[in-house]
């Protein structure tokens, strides 16, 4: 075991003990050292059965567990930024689930402690660059055969919001993913956001604005669109068509094994994120632990954490007021250049 990275796994809940699940079972390389959880029966659950790891209900206790070497960070977004600037006091890697940080400012922070540090130690956790099709279609954008880009189209849709989603975490936590994967894809900043509202749909909590229809403009002079339905009632489809001069391709339309039976014909759709991106996070993960056992960090960076938190927050004004609203970033630093 000593020559593996002992991971502290900060948040049990949904995803953190999937990463748990990921790490003890599937990357290769790691181990989990320590889980920390505020619900220590949480923990417990997520670390069952696994040897050697020591269960925590503070999360500083789990980044000083004897064995720990990196940390990932899946706890609640608001909780995100103490745990990375605890992290980087301690000089160690960190994979921090998106958000990085909900709110601009606190992404900043976060942003510039790293900065003056000298060195990437943070990878965010923005899993669609490590999809399979994602990944086919950056290469498409990258090699030019589809022309300089004009346009994404964007799909995202959920089969149901958990209790106590919010208008405004339809942008900041779904659509967060698309402003990720669209800087990206693209190599451009987003530097506008306005957000239409169809009316809502039956299927919708009272009060919720759902669906809702996002366009970004960007600093290279194309057109984001995001259809974003978080209570659709039937499955979790993400799709992205970009459109070029040369021509256009498409990712979110693998249909799986067909299905002929009792008359009919027909696959699975996926209810989650967890099952449609499964390799996607495998891959990410592995990455990191890859990464960080070769002392270097690689993939999504503070810088692009930072921008989708500020992207986002745009976009809740526009949602709110009925405007359109520019973003405002700060100057990148040379290390994320």
């Amino acid at each position: 075991m000593g020559d593996l990275l002992g991971v502290a796994v900060l948040g049990a809940g949904h995803m953190g003990a999937d990463h748990v699940r990921r790490l003890d079972r599937v990357v290769s390389g790691a181990r989990v050292a320590a889980v920390a959880d505020p619900d220590a029966a949480r923990a417990e659950k997520a670390a069952a059965g696994i040897e050697g790891v020591s269960l925590h209900t503070e999360a500083e206790a789990a980044l000083d567990a004897p064995g720990v070497g990196a940390v990932l960070i899946a706890s609640p977004g608001p909780a995100h930024e103490e745990a990375l600037l605890a992290a980087f006091a301690r000089g160690l890697p960190v994979f921090c689930e998106k958000p990085m940080v909900p709110d601009s400012a606190g992404a900043l922070r976060v942003l510039e402690t790293e900065a003056r540090r000298g060195r990437r130690l943070a990878q965010i956790g923005f899993m669609r660059r490590y999809d399979t099709g994602y990944r086919g279609l950056k290469a498409l954008l990258d090699d030019g055969r589809l022309g300089r880009p004009l346009m994404l189209h964007c799909t995202h849709r959920n089969v149901s919001s958990p209790p106590g989603f919010t208008s405004a975490m339809l942008i900041d936590s779904s659509v967060s993913h698309e402003i990720d994967a669209a800087r990206w894809l693209l190599g451009q900043e987003l530097t506008a956001v306005t957000v239409l509202r169809p009316r809502p749909s039956a299927g919708a909590p009272d009060g919720l604005l759902d669906p809702q229809f996002v366009l970004f403009e960007t600093d290279g002079g194309a057109l984001v669109d995001v259809e974003v339905f978080v209570n659709c009632g039937f499955g979790y489809q993400v799709r992205c068509e970009a459109v070029g001069e040369a021509g256009s391709a498409r990712v979110g339309d693998d249909h799986g094994v067909l299905v002929t039976a009792h008359g009919s014909a027909g696959t699975d759709v996926p209810r989650d994120y967890l099952v449609r991106f499964a390799d996607a996070y495998d891959r990410e993960v592995q990455a990191w632990v890859d990464a960080t056992r070769r002392g270097v960090v690689t993939g999504p960076s503070a810088w692009d954490g930072y921008a989708a938190s500020a992207v986002a927050e745009a976009g809740v004004r526009a949602l709110e007021s009925g405007a359109r609203v520019t973003v405002d970033l700060a100057p990148r630093p040379d290390l994320y250049r």
